[in-house]
């Protein structure tokens, strides 16, 4: 039974300080259990925190996101736009933060490098960058999907004597603010056409001499529709503010969209073109997730709303080489999640924006003047790195935590995570995962469905304690059970053909590959309605003691 004469330090430590991490650190503070929260930033925000880079901003409709849908923390805020920019987003967070009251919980400039767990006294010890440690008897890591910065693996990056920056690390000013970097009289150069460097581009077009767009793989790109939001538009949502969260719960992803009924193959091609048109000049995601419900399941009526995207990208930009270059032709449509973009393909009618194509010409190098491809040269004063990160389980691995004898977590999810709904991992017992594999939080409105599973969190850690239970661990049929069914259900829809950033590929030493995805897409509905089962029945598929 262990050494239980031990106590830990604290009840919990919640690794993280962003919209998930800090609602957390608050629901198990009311509970009534004493909390640290720890984060590597200087504050709170987490990805609104690092990511500052011109043009970031949220790709959910700001009054379905987060706070302003669950419980009511701040339903008096007044959001300026349908999709809140990076600076609002962080004012946002920042105003949460001091009505939870949560910072005084925080230790900020910290960086957590190691988490052990003592079999003998059932407690986490936490140890700390500069060597400090803390003990607690339940770990909650709440780092979010995309936190682990990453960097290409290009020879020579350290040469470059000209400006260089990642889009999640931007120069900020002394308050904090996003420092302005001038792209005027500049050659720049970017890496990367994902949601962030889809971003980027049109704004760094605006001033730049020359942009060179270094494009490996295009995406699916629709557009975003960004509008201001009146007073008279804040009061009429503010007054549908009870069944905001009743509805974005209701839907698959917690976005305010429901799937069609209808199968896009049964549909006729007029009828289709006139959905999928008003879809396509629809704000948001609608036409990712209102559309026919076979789009992720048929390859052909898949085909029908990629052919139809395909178009309008040759309608929107003028030289047909280019337009052809911006069409995918490796993925599905919505195979990856689909990047909102603003003028982003009209960018490339600039005479100053040039495609470089590094799928047919690799960039073989960074060098002191710029960057090198297989076929020529690129002179550069600004390199930009808009490369993404490794993916939900990144910033796990990045930490060396070790569960019952001595497991390491980044070896027992070598080839791909083993969980119990993805919120705990067989032999690392109390240590909760939010918003990490398998919970569906990566396939979904984050600031939804990680705050829902900090809810759930919070009453089951809430249950131990009134049954004087401290230890929690999945059991090996439940996990089993679980990640069979994650892996199962992904291989069935054309998910499985995307190499999106939440599927893991590892490279056997044999030289076969292993494909993995990290993200649950049953469905949000399904999904809570499991948890709820789970803890109805006194959290069956947990060993408790």
């Amino acid at each position: 039974m262990g050494n239980l004469e031990k106590k830990p330090e604290i009840d919990a430590i919640v690794i993280g300080a962003g919209i998930t991490g800090i609602y957390q650190t608050y629901l198990l503070n009311k509970a009534g259990l004493s909390v640290v929260g720890i984060d590597a930033a200087e504050d709170v925000g987490g990805t609104w925190l690092w990511n500052k880079y011109p043009g970031c901003r949220l790709d959910t409709e700001s009054y379905a996101y987060g706070y302003f849908a669950l419980n009511g923390i701040i339903p008096e805020w007044n959001w300026s736009e349908n999709f809140a920019s990076q600076p609002e987003m962080l004012r946002y967070v920042n105003y949460a933060a001091d009505k939870m009251e949560v910072r005084k919980h925080y230790k900020f400039n910290t960086t957590v490098t190691k988490a052990h767990y003592s079999d003998e006294d059932r407690i986490w010890n936490v140890t700390l960058e500069g060597g400090n440690t803390l003990t607690c008897r339940f770990l909650i890591s709440a780092t979010g999907p995309l936190s682990a910065t990453r960097l290409p693996d290009i020879e020579g990056i350290e040469t470059f004597k000209g400006e260089s920056y990642h889009s999640s690390r931007w120069p900020t000013n002394p308050d904090g603010s996003t420092k302005n970097v001038d792209f005027t009289g500049k050659r720049v150069g970017i890496i990367g056409t994902g949601a962030t460097g889809v971003q980027i581009i049109p704004i760094a077009s605006q001033t730049a001499d020359d942009l060179y767009v270094f494009q490996r793989s295009p995406n699916w790109c629709t557009p975003l529709g960004n509008s201001p939001l009146s007073k008279e538009d804040m009061d009429n949502i503010r007054n549908r503010h009870p069944t905001i969260l009743e509805y974005v719960k209701s839907t698959d992803t917690a976005f305010p969209y429901h799937r069609d009924r209808r199968k896009g193959v049964n549909v006729p091609k007029k009828e289709r073109d006139e959905f999928f048109e008003g879809l396509y000049d629809e704000p948001g995601y609608g036409i990712w997730l209102s559309g026919f419900r076979d789009l992720l399941l048929s390859k052909e009526s898949n085909k029908f709303l990629a052919d139809f995207v395909a178009d309008k990208i040759r309608e929107r930009v003028d030289d047909p080489e280019v337009a052809e270059m911006l069409i995918p032709k490796d993925h599905p449509f919505g195979g990856k999640r689909v990047p909102m973009e603003t003028n982003y393909y009209e960018t490339y009618n600039k005479e100053n924006v040039h495609l470089v194509n590094i799928r047919q010409a690799p960039i073989e190098k960074i060098i002191p003047e710029g960057i090198q491809t297989t076929d020529g040269f690129y002179d550069l004063d600004v390199i930009i790195y808009a490369t993404g990160f490794d993916a939900v389980t990144g910033s796990l691995d990045r930490m060396d935590i070790r569960g019952r004898n001595g497991l390491r977590l980044k070896e027992a999810w070598a080839d791909g995570p083993s969980t119990f709904l993805g919120l705990q991992a067989r032999g690392f017992p109390n240590f909760f995962t939010p918003v990490g594999p398998h919970n569906g939080s990566a396939f979904c409105n984050v600031g939804v469905c990680g705050g829902l599973q900090a809810e759930w969190i919070t009453r089951m850690i809430t249950y131990m304690d009134h049954h004087g239970l401290v230890y929690s661990e999945p059991t090996e049929k439940a996990e089993e059970e679980w990640t069979e069914e994650i892996y199962r259900d992904f291989s069935r829809t054309l998910l499985a053909e995307a190499n999106a950033w939440w599927v893991k590929v590892t490279e056997k030493p044999d030289g076969s590959v292993v494909r993995r995805t990290l993200v649950h897409v049953g469905g949000g509905p399904a999904y809570r309605k499991r948890c709820e089962e789970v803890a109805y029945s006194g959290y069956e598929g947990f060993e408790l003691a």
